[in-house]
């Protein structure tokens, strides 16, 4: 419970990231994969209770990459698509209902929903740890 895939060829984002999370959320685990290709594989193997997936990336998309993950299993409310691009465009991509949450990563009060989600992945990990 708590394991965290973060899918994103932006290397500094990523490393941020998962450095924050392991700060303020130490019981989640987290992985990083900047290669949208080889995270296909992490993501065939389930497990995951949250998939965090960068919009544009070179190869595979993060459309392409959220689809396979559904087509696999994970569940669409544990899919958040994270981009640089504008919130209006994003939920045109991706309408209500297709994945959890579409967030601009740059945005410091997008920064508040992902604590909100941290926190709750934190909370039903710890309880179902003791």
């Amino acid at each position: 419970m708590g394991k965290i895939l973060i899918v994103d060829d932006d290397k500094a984002f990523s490393r941020l990231l998962k450095s924050y999370i392991k700060q303020y959320y130490p019981i989640l685990r987290v992985q990083v994969c900047s290669d949208p290709v080889r995270a296909l594989s992490f993501i065939r193997k389930g497990n995951l209770d949250l998939l965090l997936v960068d919009y544009e990336m070179p190869v595979l998309d993060g459309e392409k990459v959220a689809n396979y993950a559904r087509e696999v299993g994970v569940d669409k409310s544990r899919i958040i698509i994270l981009s640089s691009r504008e919130a209006d465009f994003l939920h045109e991509q991706f309408p209500l209902g297709t994945c959890l949450a579409v967030m601009n990563k740059y945005e410091t009060a997008q920064k508040a929903v992902l604590d909100m989600i941290f926190s709750s992945l934190q909370r039903k990990a710890a309880a179902n740890a003791g």
